[in-house]
């Protein structure tokens, strides 16, 4: 028999989680999974049941998952040296078939066997797949030493940008009992593959779904304020303003740069939350704290 506190508290949960369940229902959530909730077993765990639940109760989630860690760590064993320019791993023919092998195969079957085993059905897809995410190669610009030096074009090679994405097979998948799983991997004009940024397709995905929310997994709490206080409830301008007196800055960029873009895209809000926490997904979606930093358009 539950103990009295315990029921009350039991019911409590359930009784907060019940206006969110009956606003999302029918609505999608793309979710980029990521970070420390990709390596650590227990918070795989954790994620999948989330993701299952979410399938349950109505809502049509879809999961974008990156893998460089994974990716760098096969490449060490084929000893094969990774190189980054200002964190975009330089990917020649070889390292392409790495990353097609890990991300494609190794790391999406496992997330797609992960959440069959917790009930759901999960497909796993690449961007090839139904041709669905179109690329375009990025080349880096960088200033010449002199000011009156050309600037220096790098080639990064199999290194991508969406372009434009179709998205005909993830609807399909995502109106049925279906979950998608998408590793980020696009396909060019030239049928060449190309690796692209998980936290991009993840937002192009959810643009162009207008899915309700976009959540982004991370390794830290969320954006935080100059004194490590956790920042939620930003708008487009508070974003801008945090970016010029510099509180978000390095890496968080392009994350929240991401986030700004699906807003303006049209999705309805996007949380960056920390995967480090179990059962994040559910925490941030179904109770009313929740485990991150809340952007809004407004």
């Amino acid at each position: 028999m539950i103990h009295e506190k315990k029921a009350h508290q039991i019911a409590h949960v359930l009784i907060e989680a019940l206006p969110y369940i009956q606003k999302f229902k029918g609505k999608t959530v793309v979710i980029k999974f990521g970070g420390n909730a990709m390596i650590d077993e227990a918070l795989k765990h954790s994620f999948a049941r989330d993701i299952v639940l979410m399938k349950l109760v109505g809502i049509n989630p879809i999961v974008v998952h990156g893998g460089g860690p994974q990716i760098g760590n096969l490449l060490s064993k084929l000893g094969k040296t990774s190189e980054f320019i200002d964190g975009m791993r330089v990917t020649d023919s070889e390292t392409m078939d790495v990353v097609e092998m890990v991300l494609g195969g190794l790391v999406n079957k496992e997330i797609v066997s992960l959440i069959n085993m917790h009930g759901g059905k999960a497909v796993g897809l690449t961007g090839k797949d139904g041709n669905f995410i179109h690329a375009r190669k990025i080349n880096m610009t960088k200033a010449g030493a002199n000011i009156d030096d050309a600037p220096e074009i790098i080639d990064l090679g199999h290194v991508g940008e969406v372009s434009s994405i179709d998205p005909a097979v993830v609807e399909m998948l995502g109106n049925s009992d279906f979950i998608p799983v998408i590793a980020p991997i696009g396909v060019g004009k030239d049928g060449h593959s190309y690796n692209i940024n998980a936290d991009l397709v993840a937002g192009k995905v959810a643009e162009v779904l207008k899915a309700e929310k976009l959540m982004l997994l991370t390794n830290i709490p969320g954006i935080l304020d100059k004194q490590g206080e956790l920042l939620t409830g930003l708008t487009l301008t508070d974003i801008d303003n945090l970016i010029a007196d510099g509180t978000i800055s390095g890496g968080m960029i392009p994350k929240t740069r991401c986030a700004t873009d699906a807003l303006k895209g049209g999705v309805t809000s996007v949380h960056i939350i920390d995967g480090r926490v179990n059962h994040a997904v559910l925490l941030e979606l179904f109770t009313d704290q929740g485990v991150g930093t809340l952007l809004l358009r407004r």
